[in-house]
Formats: structure tokens, sequence, C-alpha cells
């Protein structure tokens, strides 16, 4: 009978250790790209924050705080979920791991729930750069720009989450039909890797846009 180590083993490799420091350094580099994409942004982000302080600030006071805060908390436990996924995957502890994996997805999806409704919101509000924005006083059209950055910056986020929802979900039936073992788990640890990346992105995001305005709610 062929192990399932064996099975996942692929020719150019040497034995399951090597694929799999390959494989996640693979995820590092990758990681090392998204790191510059957002990076640009924040830097862009900060540029314009320095010379527009109190727009960006008065800004900041009309978002919805609270469902950041409520947004922050719920990722973080979908990181929690997720470590636990990777843990009983580690174990061999197939139903647990599958369980772990749609509660982190399950997170996910009330994340995305409240980031396109607090979206409408805004579209409500009139915050919506080039389509409906509207903003009395000198301070109108720079924060324009901070509501531009929040929106360019939270939806590319947003689709950072969606894309993880698609691999968890390939992660879950590869779990279900026997390709992940306690032999060969090296997919799920991969897959949670992105999943915290794109957590902590989503700190820094709420530190930005979020808590500079919090004092004038």
């Amino acid at each position: 009978m062929v192990s399932a180590s064996s099975l996942a083993l692929r020719q150019q490799f040497n034995n399951p250790a090597q694929q799999r420091e390959t494989v996640t350094l693979g995820m590092w580099i990758f990681l090392a790209t998204e790191v510059m994409l957002f990076g640009a942004l924040f830097t862009a982000y900060s540029v314009y924050r320095i010379y527009y302080t109190p727009a960006f600030t008065h800004a900041s006071g009309e978002m919805e705080y609270w469902m950041g805060a409520v947004n922050t908390a719920v990722l973080i436990c979908s990181s929690f979920t997720m470590a636990l996924g990777v843990h009983s995957a580690e174990a061999g502890k197939k139903r647990l791991t599958v369980l772990f994996l749609l509660l982190t997805m399950l997170i996910g999806c009330i994340f995305l729930g409240i980031k396109f409704w607090e979206h409408y919101r805004h579209y409500l509000d009139h915050k919506v750069p080039g389509i409906n924005f509207q903003e009395a006083g000198a301070l109108g059209p720079r924060e324009q720009m901070f509501f531009f950055l929040y929106f360019a910056m939270t939806g590319l986020h947003a689709f950072h989450m969606l894309v993880g929802l698609g691999v968890l979900s390939v992660m879950v039936l590869r779990v279900v039909f026997g390709s992940i073992s306690r032999e060969y788990h090296t997919p799920i640890e991969i897959a949670g890797l992105y999943w915290h990346f794109v957590d902590v992105i989503w700190v820094v995001l709420f530190a930005i846009f979020y808590i500079p305005g919090a004092h004038l709610r």
C-alpha cells in the first residue's frame, strides 16, 4: 500500500522535508511581494496624511469605528481557529481539521458581511469618491483622497479575503478526500500563513483609518 506522504511527494524532490521547505519558502516569497504591494499603498497614505493631516483626521472621525473594532476582533478569532486547524492537521485529526477550517471560513464571511455593509453605509452617506462624494467645506477634496485610499485598500484586502476563502475551501475538500494527512499537511500550513498575513494587514488598516479620528466620534 502506498502511503499518503509518498503520493504527495513530487518527483523533483528527494524527500518530504525538502518539499515542505521549498513550498514554505515559495509562500514567504509570495508574501514578500504582497508586502510590497500593500507597502506602496501604506506609503501613499502616509505621504498624504502628512500633507493633509487635519482633513484625514476629520475624515477618520466619520468612520464606523464600532464596525472596524468588531471586524478586528472577528479576524483575530479567525486566526485562532486557523491555528487550531493547522494543529489538528498536524495531529492527524481529520474531523477537527475540517471543523476548524469551516469555522475560519464562517468567521471570514462574517468579516466580509460587516465590511460590505460598512461600505454601503458610506455610500448612503455620500462618501464614495468619484461617484457620489459630498463634503462641505474647504477640506472636502482632501477628505475625498482619504476615502479613495480607504476604499482602495480595504477593497483590496477584501479581495484577498475572498481568495483566502477559496483556498480554505480547497483545503477542506482535500482533507475530506484524504490528500491531506498527518504525514502530509503542508498545504494547510501554507494556507494558514496566507490567512494570518491577511489578518495582520487588516490590523494595520484599522490602525490607520479608524483610530486617528476615534476621539471625534
